[in-house]
């Protein structure tokens, strides 16, 4: 089980690793050595995630979930396999304990009177201005 939060743990089962070949520079070992790690994990069928949780983690993943409600992170900064199976796990602990955060609630507020009297003084002398731009009429 990985604790995310104390109230939100995975099960290591919900979790789906792919690895395949890391992008960018290398020698002759990066051509046949699949060190990036492709992390899957379904947020719309999870048990271990509430309702609330998916559904801010599936706005928060944006590009990064599929249609289906799959979660795709690729992981490939590190040049062992482990580091990045870990480095992605880490990352989806962060994204889900950053979905588990409620946010606040907007409290309504009211503009002041001198702010409604500001901007009307405002509007007036703007009206004024662009009423003079009017052509002048010759009697």
């Amino acid at each position: 089980m990985i604790e995310v939060t104390p109230h939100i743990s995975l099960d290591e089962s919900e979790l789906e690793f792919r690895s395949a070949r890391a992008s960018g520079p290398g020698g002759q070992h990066v051509n046949k050595s699949e060190t990036a790690i492709e992390l899957r994990f379904d947020v719309r069928r999870s048990p271990s995630l509430p309702n609330d949780v998916a559904n801010r983690l599936m706005r928060l993943a944006g590009s990064r979930l599929t249609a289906d409600g799959v979660l795709v992170l690729f992981a490939q900064s590190h040049r062992s396999g482990l580091a990045n199976r870990e480095d992605a796990t880490e990352r989806l602990v962060e994204l889900i304990a950053k979905a588990a955060e409620k946010p606040k609630p907007r409290k309504k507020t009211k503009p002041t009177k001198a702010s409604k009297e500001r901007r009307l003084e405002g509007k007036s002398k703007r009206a004024g201005v662009k009423s003079g731009r009017g052509r002048v009429a010759f009697d």
